[in-house]
C-alpha cells in the first residue's frame, strides 16, 4: 500500500533546470502550474492557480531533461517531501516539494504553437 502518492496534471511554468553531481547522480526541477475552477459565494467563476515546485532524480531527471520544455501539459506522479534549510543570515525557509517519479507528455507546447501560427 502506497501512503504517500501524489499525481497532479498541470503546464510547466519553467523549463526542467539540469543538475549533475559528483557522485553521476542527476536531478531535474522545474515549477508546475495546475488550475482549478470554483464558484464563490456571489456565485462568479474563479480560477484558482497552484504553483509547485517538482524534483526528478536519475532516470526520471534524463526523461523530462529530452522531453519536457516551458508550457508543456504534463500528468506526473510521485510522493509529497519536506525539507528546511537555513540561509547565510541563519533563517529558516521552509520548501514542500513533488519528487516524480513519472511524466507523461500530454500537450507539447511546440506543437500548440505551430498549429496556432497554422491557423
Amino acid at each position: 500500500m502506497l501512503t504517500n502518492r501524489v499525481q497532479l496534471i498541470g503546464h510547466l511554468g519553467t523549463d526542467p533546470e539540469k543538475r549533475s553531481f559528483e557522485s553521476g547522480t542527476k536531478r531535474s526541477s522545474f515549477s508546475l502550474a495546475t488550475t482549478s475552477n470554483y464558484k464563490n459565494g456571489e456565485g462568479e467563476w474563479v480560477k484558482d492557480t497552484q504553483w509547485h515546485r517538482i524534483i526528478c532524480w536519475g532516470k526520471a531527471a534524463d526523461k523530462v531533461e529530452d522531453k519536457l520544455k516551458k508550457g508543456d501539459k504534463i500528468l506526473l506522479s510521485g510522493k509529497l517531501t519536506y525539507r528546511s534549510y537555513k540561509d547565510e543570515k541563519g533563517d529558516t525557509h521552509y520548501v514542500t516539494e513533488v519528487v516524480a517519479d513519472d511524466t507523461q507528455l500530454l500537450i507539447s507546447n511546440a506543437n500548440k504553437e505551430k498549429e496556432t501560427k497554422a491557423a
